[in-house]
């Protein structure tokens, strides 16, 4: 429409950019072999971004690839949710519309959020994992778009992007790993001050690698020269060159403005300035054609032709010519899909929007207000909200602009855009004041707020109030993951509070504020939760009330199990029960079952958990039916029951990942991970750790795979990334509020790498402080691994000149502990079996009895690195006693090959120098023991000199070079290269594991047991 009557301004030719061109084209071509390619594109206003990418798009459609463009809005403060990524998606399903309804299959609901023409959205769930799974979804969704074909996808203008769209953007930056799609963003550099909302995304995306950016230089003088004779389509005069150069400073569009205005006549003395340079050319139009390109200067980044007749006052045959003017002049340009009309730069926008007189602004903006109320179909449906929300609130109109913008909110949260609902309860706060008390009467908790907390009133017929704003705000900030703003909303309401008497409101802000505290580790937030259990005492039953006690049986059971909480939870249940909240009845039933569990009641708590998930499942309630199976498979692991845990953990993970619950699918990961190491499937087991960090939202899911991750390394010998993976684990968890199902193991963790470094002292160290932490009812399944490891650890370190001083203290510190767990199933029975025997082991007490009887409880729990361990002690005990030889290489034949399976290195090196120094052979393909040669020294078996012999028994001593040196007459220096080489040999990272292996392997000693009765038994 009026796309052939612009004057030439743009020169036809690509000046420059061949660089910037070829990295485009080089991502174009490896996108094309299924390596998905991600690139901002950056420079000051002005500098040619929009003009590249054109150029990469024709070279990209000419290759045969899709390519769809989306432009960020500017409405005001805020933008338009999602704006960039509907648009692009409304061009896929207009060339792709079968593709793209395949690749969105089952799912429209959810992705008609951002593309509303695939349907009408559900009313929730709202939580906040729901913008997750929202991005999920639309990354899957364009991964199956570019499957078989090359997808390009541009979004500009990225300074102007609201929080969704940059949330958006970030999320498919890191997660898109397959399908042929090339992304690309644009943004204004000189906007993206240092508070920005961009710069963070920026920063964060600059630590990938998967990202590349390119920054776009303003022209050199010979650009400039040849982008003005392709303009001029002849060659210009050297000192219009200069001049052009000097007062555009190589900027693109100015070079364009200036040749222009040389050629409409412009007088040179009114443009000095760069703002009157961009008006000068708007001052000399048509008088109508002025007052239309103000107009839509002040209506958003596009105006719709409909919306423009209804708002400039012209008739139509007026208004086309006034357009025919400004397009023209090279000032408007219609869209692409020819509706309407935008500004061919965004400077000349601006320049003219800050030239209106503040009067000017609120009338322009009231008209197009009027005109939207007046008629609802002159923009799209999905627009109209939030746009008519901006115009009202810019004709400074309080009274239109309250229930606007409140309404513009619900349609924010109702696209998951929780930021910018967020935005849009800030700005109503701050309107509320302003609004006419007539007005405020008019508006109802039931239109605008979805988390009113009851209050023994009818939301439908009492007025909205200041509290319901800020809590709907503190839930949207939460939802959105600004917890921080949310945890100030909340203090902010509970101030409020102070001045009025609603105890039922202040218990609904405190409880949320115990959510927030302890997500932010602040706290465990037990201390609010007391004051909203406080509040609630005496009041009518009511849902608040149910929450609050399900919320505090909830976090006992995680912190202080015990009959107390048990109580707790059943009462929570009934409650909920007697006022008919059964969301709430079912989450408080999943803890009443997790705590029958732990307090000696199996069959009866799982029972009630399975009644749980098959309810939740059947009523659709995704997080309810999620966390059923996370407590569901952790128990039936807790009671030994792994293979059972594994087959009901993966039908929750198909369960979950259908809803895209993404926390909940990390935390049945997670547990699956734990159930499959017990099972020996470690392999199966580290995918399952690394699905849950790959998918976690939240620190705590991601801290225990990390944890489990640490676990797996420990067991196979790999130190460092063991004490990689715990930091990890640390970090994740931070220092506030780590439950005891979390601070356990990771002490049995720092036990494990401390003992795998002979540091015996630390073993000591992080015992006692776990002893000291305490073991409450249920965390049996904790604690026993952990006093075995010490335990083990112990032994090992017999005869350790280090671990001498305090070896005593240290043992009955022990068996204290171990008084104090239960064993209830055959699993814990097994490990106290274990224990016991390696304390006998630590005192040189053991007998093969008792690593027999150690092999036989464990031998049926589907336990095989225990049970190869196990089998390793036996045979050890049974060669040291005289006994069964035969019997004695059946076993460690046996565990040698379950730890080659697992990968258990150290435990297969610790079975293949026993097997050797017995003369025994470990595969049948070994020498028969009787026609082996003499034993092999187990030190010349790993590889070292006599003389690195004796540097290593000086090491196990605990000698420093300094004093290994004086023993055997050498200088110091050669006792270093000495013990470097031992270090490399040994496949050890120092000194003190060095120690530990030999003290371990028994290198300078007899596989003996010390004679006479043994140490009394735990």
């Amino acid at each position: 429409m009026l796309g052939g009557v612009e004057s030439r301004t743009v020169s036809p030719v690509f000046v420059g950019r061949a660089d910037e061109l070829a990295v485009l084209t080089d991502a174009l071509e490896r996108a094309a072999g299924r390596e998905p390619q991600a690139l901002l594109i950056g420079g000051e206003a002005g500098v040619g971004k929009t003009r590249l990418t054109e150029e990469f798009l024709g070279e990209a459609a000419r290759s045969g690839a899709v390519v769809a463009v989306g432009g960020c809005v500017e409405i005001g403060a805020e933008g338009l949710p999602f704006a960039p990524f509907s648009t692009a998606l409304r061009t896929l399903n207009r060339l792709l519309p079968g593709e793209l309804a395949a690749a969105g299959a089952g799912q429209e609901g959810e992705l008609a959020r951002i593309l509303p023409e695939l349907g009408d959205p559900p009313r929730g769930p709202h939580d906040e994992e729901s913008t997750a799974r929202l991005f999920e979804l639309t990354a899957r969704m364009l991964e199956g778009l570019a499957a078989d074909r090359t997808v390009v996808l541009v979004l500009e203008d990225l300074h102007w992007a609201d929080t969704s769209t940059r949330h958006l953007l970030s999320y498919l930056f890191r997660t898109l790993t397959s399908g042929r799609l090339v992304l690309v963003a644009t943004y204004r550099a000189d906007d993206v001050h240092r508070r920005h909302p961009l710069r963070p995304l920026l920063a964060e995306l600059d630590r990938l690698r998967t990202v590349q950016r390119i920054e776009l230089p303003r022209f050199n003088r010979a650009e400039v020269r040849r982008q003005l004779a392709g303009i001029l389509a002849q060659e210009p005069d050297e000192a219009f060159v200069d001049s052009v150069f000097d007062r555009s400073d190589g900027n693109a569009f100015f070079v364009e403005e200036l040749a222009a205005c040389r050629e409409s006549g412009c007088p040179a003395g009114l443009t000095e300035s760069l703002r009157d340079l961009l008006l000068v050319r708007v001052e000399v139009l048509p008088d109508d054609a002025e007052r239309v390109v103000r107009t839509v200067a002040e209506g958003g980044s596009t105006v719709e032709y409909p919306l423009l007749l209804a708002v400039a006052g012209l008739s139509e045959d007026e208004l086309i010519e006034a357009l025919r003017a400004a397009v023209g002049a090279n000032i408007l340009l219609a869209t692409a899909d020819g509706d309407g009309y935008r500004f061919r730069h965004s400077l000349v926008r601006e320049a003219v929007s800050d030239d209106l007189l503040p009067g000017e602004r609120a009338r322009v903006n009231r008209r197009y207000a009027e005109a939207l109320e007046a008629d609802d179909t002159l923009i799209r449906a999905e627009e109209r909200v939030i746009r008519l929300a901006s115009y009202w609130y810019y004709a400074n109109d309080p009274a239109k602009a309250l229930p606007a913008v409140l309404a513009a909110s619900v349609a924010a949260r109702l696209r998951h855009a929780y930021s910018e609902q967020l935005r849009l309860l800030e700005r109503a706060l701050d309107l509320w004041e302003s609004t006419p008390e007539e007005v405020r009467e008019t508006l109802r908790p039931a239109d605008y707020t979805e988390v009113y907390p009851p209050c023994g009133c009818d939301p439908a017929t009492t007025p909205l109030q200041r509290l319901d704003l800020l809590a709907e705000a503190a839930v949207a900030a939460r939802f959105g993951g600004e917890r921080e703003r949310a945890l100030k909303i909340t203090k902010t309401a509970l101030r409020l509070l102070e001045e009025e008497s609603d105890p039922l409101r202040a218990a609904w802000f405190w409880t949320e504020r115990s959510r927030l505290v302890s997500s932010l580790a602040r706290g465990d937030g037990w201390e609010e939760l007391a004051m909203a259990q406080e509040l609630v005492k005496g009041l009518p039953p009511s849902q608040v009330h149910a929450e609050v006690l399900v919320r505090a049986a909830g976090w006992g059971m995680l912190h202080n199990p015990g009959p107390d909480n048990l109580d707790a939870a059943e009462r929570a249940a009934a409650y909920a029960r007697m006022i008919g909240a059964e969301e709430i009845e079912l989450n408080a039933r999943i803890t009443v079952g997790s705590l029958l569990t732990d307090a000696g009641e199996p069959e009866r708590g799982l029972a009630e958990m399975h009644a749980v998930k098959e309810r939740a499942t059947r009523l659709g309630l995704g997080m309810l039916a999620g966390r059923a199976h996370i407590n569901l498979s952790s128990q039936l692991e807790s009671m030994g029951r792994s293979r059972e845990a594994v087959e009901l953990a993966e039908q929750g993970a198909r369960l979950v990942r259908k809803s895209r619950l993404l926390d909940s699918e990390a935390w049945i990961s997670g547990n699956m991970a734990e159930s499959l190491y017990s099972l020996g499937r470690w392999d199966e087991a580290a995918e399952a750790a690394r699905r849950t960090l790959s998918v976690g939202q939240s620190a705590a899911p991601r801290g225990s795979a990390s944890a489990r991750l640490c676990h797996l390394a420990l067991a196979r010998g790999e130190l460092a990334e063991a004490t990689s993976q715990l930091s990890a684990a640390h970090a994740h968890f931070g220092t506030h509020d780590i439950q005891p199902q979390h601070r356990i193991p990771l002490f049995r963790l720092a036990v494990g790498i401390a003992a795998g470094e002979g540091r015996i002292a630390d073993v000591r160290a992080e015992t006692a402080a776990a002893i000291d932490y305490g073991f409450p009812l249920g965390q049996h399944r904790y604690a026993w691994p952990l006093l075995l490891a010490s335990a083990s650890a112990e032994a090992d370190a017999r005869g350790l000149p280090a671990a001498d001083a305090g070896r005593e203290a240290a043992l009955a510190a022990l068996r204290a502990a171990a008084r104090t767990l239960a064993a209830p199933v055959p699993v814990w029975v097994a490990h106290a079996a274990f224990f016991r025997a390696e304390l006998l082991r630590a005192e040189a007490g053991d007998t093969a009895a008792d690593w027999a009887e150690v092999e036989q409880a464990v031998r049926p729990l589907e336990r095989p690195y225990l049970l190869a361990r196990a089998r390793h002690r036996l045979a050890e005990a049974m060669l040291a006693a005289g006994g069964d030889r035969e019997s004695a290489t059946a076993l460690l034949r046996e565990a040698y090959a379950a730890a080659g399976q697992l990968g258990a290195r150290r435990l297969r090196e610790d079975l293949s120098l026993l097997a050797r120094r017995a003369r025994l052979p470990l595969t049948a393909a070994d020498t028969p023991a009787e026609d082996r040669a003499p034993e092999t020294d187990p030190v010349e078996a790993l590889g070292l000199t006599n003389r690195e012999r004796e540097v290593l028994r000086l090491v196990a001593a605990g000698h420093s070079n300094r004093r290994i040196a004086e023993e055997l007459f050498i200088s110091p220096k050669t006792a270093s290269v000495h013990v470097s080489n031992i270090l490399a040999k040994l496949g050890v990272a120092g000194r003190g594991e060095a120690a530990a292996l030999a003290h371990r392997l028994r290198l300078f000693g007899p596989v003996t047991t010390a004679a006479g009765a043994p140490p009394p038994r735990v």
